[in-house]
């Protein structure tokens, strides 16, 4: 079976990378599992020159076809923030997800529920060693909750501990939506959704 490694050092990504793409006939494997402990400076603007650095930098130092995403929150009263900067919300480096979700409930205070509008975005890119094969985007509508779930927080989404869907009336938490909201909603897998014809394309070759 061919092998497509998902450019992620966390476990939690993986298993929903698996998950969405569990109709494709690969065997997905991570950074850690075929021996990758460089790490690349996340230097691009935007999700997606994130997303395409990694999966084309992590392609070519594999050899594998490789599927890379970047992605995080945009809150409408906080002019996008933080965006590309999700993980290193809090003076610019990498800290818990405790810390970013205390973090957002401190930025959001005193803000009223009609003005608490966000978005997760999710930009997931393809590449083989030799190219990129494309780019999808995912996107959800919600807002910023008043109070953060309380249901468990896994471990590297700290976001969906304070995202809210009014829609259903629930956080973005695996724990409290059914899988049915999860397929509907999930910008991960909408923007997998878009990478599926070319990793197809890839199944069907006959060399792999």
């Amino acid at each position: 079976m061919r092998k497509i490694l998902i450019a992620t050092h966390n476990p939690a990504k993986k298993e929903e990378i698996k998950k969405f793409l569990s109709d494709l006939p690969f065997e997905f494997v991570t950074l850690d599992e075929v021996g990758i402990t460089t790490d690349v400076e996340e230097t691009g603007k935007t999700f997606e020159e994130n997303a395409v650095l990694k999966a084309t930098f992590y392609a070519k130092a594999s050899g594998l076809p490789t599927i890379s995403d970047d992605g995080g929150i945009e809150i409408d009263a906080l002019g996008g923030e933080p965006g590309v900067k999700s993980k290193r919300w809090i003076g610019g480096i990498e800290t818990s997800d405790e810390d970013l979700i205390v973090y957002t409930m401190k930025r959001m205070e005193g803000i009223p529920l009609e003005k608490r509008g966000a978005q997760m975005r999710l930009v997931a890119a393809f590449a083989t060693p030799d190219k990129l094969i494309s780019t999808g985007e995912g996107i959800v509508r919600g807002i910023i909750a008043e109070k953060p779930s309380s249901s468990p927080l896994k471990k590297g989404f700290p976001f969906r501990q304070v995202f809210f869907i009014p829609e259903i009336n629930k956080h973005y938490n695996q724990e409290e939506m059914t899988e049915e909201e999860e397929l509907r909603y999930n910008h991960r897998r909408k923007a997998l959704e878009k990478l599926k014809p070319y990793l197809q394309n890839v199944a069907n070759r006959k060399d792999s």
